[in-house]
């Protein structure tokens, strides 16, 4: 068994913004209205990133600019290597899509991250997603289902570390041995009385690291 790894959602955790408000400011004119469907419950989050997603109508090599517009947390590129650095293993769980993911990896210069999220693909001037129904990790609302890729995880790593910023991660949450919790996580776990460390910015999270002697 390996010894640790540290998981991150990617959506307003390691980004400033998510992708799909990006889209909706951008491109699509009633997006706000499908986002209030989306965040009263009758919309699956699926459902609404695949038409958000398909709603771009832009040439590729536009969709790649705009996706390296993203704003992240600049000092994440040096924690995943100071996790690396240190025996951890890095992934990003994410309910998004690992096309705009992967684009700004490539961007960063990131490396042996493995990134496990729902399967995205270009065509005809949009984001389509790929989701597999018989996949072990498929979530109904979500596409991929957090909780039990930490779960297969924990049957790998004696320790996982875990990050996230809303809904979906107050999931993955129950299992990790240490959760950081930005914005509305940290509600949604007081509420559910799962422990958290409260964290705005990935310096935070290396410096509990280092306290804890995961990383020196």
């Amino acid at each position: 068994m390996k010894k640790w790894a540290f998981v991150s959602d990617f959506d307003g955790t390691i980004s400033h913004k998510d992708f799909y408000s990006i889209v909706i400011e951008n491109h699509f004119s009633g997006g706000e209205d499908l986002m209030k469907d989306w965040q009263a419950g009758r919309m699956k989050n699926i459902d609404f990133l695949s038409k958000v997603f398909a709603s771009i109508d832009q040439n590729e090599e536009e969709i790649i600019k705009e996706i390296m517009q993203i704003p992240i947390d600049e000092h994440v590129p040096s924690f995943i290597q100071t996790v690396q650095d240190n025996g951890g293993d890095f992934y990003i769980l994410s309910a998004g899509t690992d096309y705009y993911i992967n684009h700004l990896l490539k961007e960063y210069k990131i490396k042996n991250v493995k990134v496990l999220s729902n399967e995205g693909y270009y065509h005809n001037k949009n984001i389509h997603l790929n989701i597999d129904p018989e996949h072990r990790h498929y979530s109904e609302k979500y596409g991929i289902d957090k909780s039990k890729v930490v779960q297969e995880l924990k049957e790998q790593y004696e320790t996982i570390h875990y990050a996230g910023d809303s809904e979906p991660d107050s999931h993955p949450a129950v299992y990790a041995d240490l959760t950081f919790a930005k914005k509305e996580l940290q509600d949604l776990l007081k509420d559910r009385n799962i422990p958290f460390i409260p964290m705005t910015s990935f310096k935070e999270v290396e410096n509990e690291l280092r306290r804890r002697g995961f990383i020196s």
